[in-house]
């Protein structure tokens, strides 16, 4: 995004109204309990295009968080941003399915509290849960990663990674009396390679959808 006019342009929520349950309290952590107590907005020149800027107050806790957000200009898409956002833990998309989400937020809420193996365990969890929920076939994961790159899922810079993703988390899985710990920087770069993963196989695919609704609507 190069200007905030782009806001919900390029992808966002659906309905072209500020969806309160989507937003949650950086305070108390509760989700979807607010009170606008205000509301200002900005327009775009020659444009039906508006940013919003309004002023939550939790129901909760009594905490205020700033929004800013905008709908999209030829559709029925939002999208928001929000001050001072949750520092808590780590929320995967909500459209990613939700068990593969659980083993993602799980690898990297283990990163933060230096749980190195538990961290790989959860990656490799999150990556086989991915591979079958594209459909992959075979006894083990190693054959699963073979089978999506053989049918041109996973590119073969993927297919690597996710073999080096699958090594790490197998000496953690299946570990050796005496075996050391894994690297701390080897379990960051695997997550690190997870993140790019899933943003192929989900985070794309929906932004290619969100285009061609957009288009759509604007051809119609």
């Amino acid at each position: 995004m190069t200007s905030w006019w782009e806001l919900g342009e390029g992808g966002g929520y659906p309905g072209n109204e500020l969806a309160l349950f989507r937003i949650r309290c950086p305070f108390c952590e509760e989700k979807g309990n607010f009170e606008r107590v205000f509301h200002g907005e900005k327009r775009k020149a020659d444009s039906s295009k508006r940013l919003n800027f309004d002023v939550l107050k939790c129901g909760n806790c009594s905490g205020f968080v700033h929004v800013m957000w905008s709908a999209n200009e030829f559709g029925s898409l939002h999208n928001f941003q929000v001050l001072p956002w949750p520092t808590g833990k780590t929320q995967a998309p909500e459209h990613w399915p939700s068990d593969i989400g659980r083993f993602w937020a799980q690898a990297h809420e283990n990163v933060k509290n230096e749980n190195w193996d538990a961290a790989a365990v959860m990656a490799r969890s999150a990556l086989q849960g991915a591979l079958r929920e594209q459909k992959a076939c075979g006894s083990n994961l190693k054959a699963e990663i073979e089978d999506l790159a053989s049918k041109g899922i996973l590119p073969s810079i993927m297919k690597e990674w996710s073999d080096e993703l699958r090594f790490l988390g197998n000496e953690s899985a299946h570990p050796r009396i005496g075996q050391p710990g894994p690297e701390p920087q080897e379990v960051r770069d695997a997550i690190k390679f997870l993140d790019f993963l899933l943003v192929y196989l989900y985070d794309l695919p929906k932004e290619i959808s969100d285009y061609r609704t957009r288009k759509n609507r604007i051809s119609q």
